[in-house]
């Protein structure tokens, strides 16, 4: 298992039941191709989502794993979490309202086909700092020494280390 292409894209969506939209998505897609819908909220950058996606295709390979799917396993290594419920709680999708990340992964090109579910807006990719300090819990001390990016990245990596 590994990473040849990853596409990332920002949407605006509306989402009436999380799970019909989880539907939709698995049904455009073809087997092993992944597309992984995150709360654009709590997205640093496009470095943080590739080093996550990159940190769990790694973990998949090392048997070191958190979670027995590689979709769930993205979604723990971007939040930096341990625990499912905390990463969805940070990445996951909501009713309502939101900014979307969607990130493809060894697939064909779906820009089409998601913009004909959600209104395409990479704006949503850019970050809110105030909001990633007070999702990621950052501390003064932390933003002293280095960037919310840069953060989010060692926190990625020591979920590694920390093993």
């Amino acid at each position: 298992m590994h990473m040849d292409n990853i596409q990332i894209l920002g949407f605006r969506a509306n989402i009436d039941s999380v799970g019909d939209v989880l539907d939709e998505i698995n049904s455009i897609k073809d087997d092993g191709e992944i597309i992984q819908l995150l709360n654009a909220d709590s997205v640093v950058s496009k470095n943080h989502i590739i080093h996550g996606v990159n940190q769990a295709f790694l973990a998949f390979e090392r048997g070191e794993n958190l979670a027995n799917d590689l979709s769930v396993e993205i979604v723990l290594r971007c939040s930096a979490q341990r625990q499912i419920s905390k990463a969805f709680k940070i990445l996951g999708l909501k009713e309502g309202n939101m900014g979307l990340c969607a990130i493809l992964i060894n697939s064909k090109d779906y820009t089409q086909e998601l913009s004909s579910i959600f209104t395409r807006d990479d704006d949503v990719l850019i970050p809110n700092e105030d909001k990633l300090v007070e999702i990621y819990k950052i501390s003064d001390d932390e933003l002293h020494n280095m960037s919310i990016e840069e953060i989010i990245i060692d926190r990625i990596t020591k979920l590694t280390v920390d093993m």
